[in-house]
């Protein structure tokens, strides 16, 4: 049997590391979607205030099986 993959793209955020958003973005998603493959780290940037780090902030894109059949 064949399977199906989609991918989308999240973007996490933490006060404290990138490791963090990325990890809250995994875990937000893990709420509505199954079977989750890859989570692949896209773009990591820093959102600043008064020229302090505010917040990290990590794009990902995560891969999940379709459910179904194809063919």
């Amino acid at each position: 049997m064949e399977s199906v993959y989609k991918f989308i793209d999240l973007v996490g955020t933490s006060t404290e590391s990138w490791e963090k958003a990325a990890a809250a973005a995994v875990e937000k998603a893990a709420e509505s979607l199954r079977d989750l493959r890859i989570a692949e780290v896209v773009e990591m940037d820093m959102q600043l205030e008064n020229n302090k780090i505010k917040a990290y902030r990590t794009k990902i894109r995560v891969s999940f099986k379709v459910e179904g059949s194809v063919g």
